[in-house]
């Protein structure tokens, strides 16, 4: 919500605040009513004992107390502070009223400050009215937080599915398209099972990229029976069966996460990996538990080749942005690139807070 929204919205509570209170001194009984209402000790009457302990309530639990209990959810230790803030500046408001009025104390004052038998009673109605706004407070607070966590979804969402279409665009390349159907020709008189096996991959990938990519999150298992599919159909390119170590350390237990998260980096290893005959030319490793996913690819490259990765066509910088707006302050991304060794680590914290 725009700051000029917010300030407007304090400015109307606390007007009508004001409202409810001048309303509130019209119909206290005093021998002289017109005069006091209108005189200043009135006034400094209802700053003491109303508005300073209100808007210190107020404050209090908009500023803090939401965000230390109500946001994280521990609502009660919530109520005990929200009960302890109210009761002491409710008494703040009673202990300084002496020095509000003079040490005397005027029997034609207000009847909250005489001494007979409404005085306790009346005086419990100061930390009522402060716990009151301390309430009014976390409400505005949480209507505030709701409305900016339902525009920045609905932001989120969309730019994610911008950067959803682009990661589908740039993924399936057409010279991996026609590799693999070329490689799977070649084998359809060859081995026509396997063929028809690869060609079976090569479906599930492309209705994965065109449906299954359109959500915020997937399954954990989808996500990784892509890859899988997708290293297969890679390793038809080479006749080195160790060209490519592929690991899978942890137990699926109904993980989701963002779809197409870890294919640019391993497409881009086998975008410029050069040593097909090299043992472990690519190595990738997912780890998996309940509370952290550890992605690691790493692949060799030639020196003379000097090209520089691109994560197939969507550049580290929208790489970074895209995991910002999926996982803000909830991941770790290390790229180090030396001695022909480019290697990637991504670390997911989904449920951290």
């Amino acid at each position: 919500m725009k700051r000029s929204a917010v300030i407007i919205i304090h400015i109307a509570y606390w007007c009508l605040y004001l409202v409810i209170l001048s309303a509130f001194a019209l119909i206290i009984k005093t021998d002289k009513p017109y005069g006091l209402l209108l005189g200043f000790g009135m006034v400094r009457f209802m700053i003491a004992i109303a508005i300073i302990p209100a808007l210190l309530t107020f404050y209090t639990s908009y500023r803090f107390l939401f965000v230390e209990y109500l946001d994280k959810k521990r609502i009660s230790y919530l109520f005990s502070a929200s009960f302890a803030t109210a009761c002491i500046y409710g008494l703040f408001g009673i202990i300084i009223l002496p020095f509000v009025f003079g040490s005397r104390l005027d029997p034609s004052g207000p009847s909250i400050m005489r001494n007979d038998g409404h005085n306790i009673i009346q005086s419990m109605l100061i930390p009522l009215n402060a716990l009151i706004n301390g309430v009014a407070g976390l409400v505005m607070k949480g209507f505030i937080t709701w409305y900016d966590d339902l525009i920045q979804k609905e932001e989120r969402e969309k730019k994610n599915f911008q950067m959803e279409l682009a990661l589908v665009r740039s993924q399936f390349s057409p010279h991996f398209l026609f590799n693999t159907i070329n490689n799977i020709d070649v084998l359809i008189e060859k081995d026509p099972a396997r063929a028809s096996a690869y060609l079976n991959k090569l479906s599930d990938i492309m209705r994965f990229m065109l449906y299954e990519t359109r959500t915020e999150s997937i399954a954990l298992e989808q996500e990784l029976a892509y890859i899988d599919k997708y290293i297969e159909l890679q390793k038809i390119r080479t006749a080195n069966p160790d060209y490519v170590h592929y690991e899978l350390i942890g137990t699926l237990t109904g993980q989701s996460v963002a779809p197409m998260l870890f294919i640019p980096f391993i497409e881009n290893a086998f975008k410029h990996a050069e040593h097909k005959k090299k043992e472990n030319a690519i190595n990738i490793r997912i780890l998996v538990n309940s509370s952290v996913l550890t992605f690691f690819c790493e692949n060799s490259y030639t020196a003379a080749a000097q090209v520089r990765p691109d994560y197939g066509g969507l550049g580290n910088e929208l790489i970074r942005k895209r995991l910002q707006l999926l996982y803000p302050g909830k991941h770790v991304l290390e790229v180090t690139d030396d001695n022909n060794s480019y290697k990637v680590k991504l670390i997911l914290y989904p449920h951290a807070n």
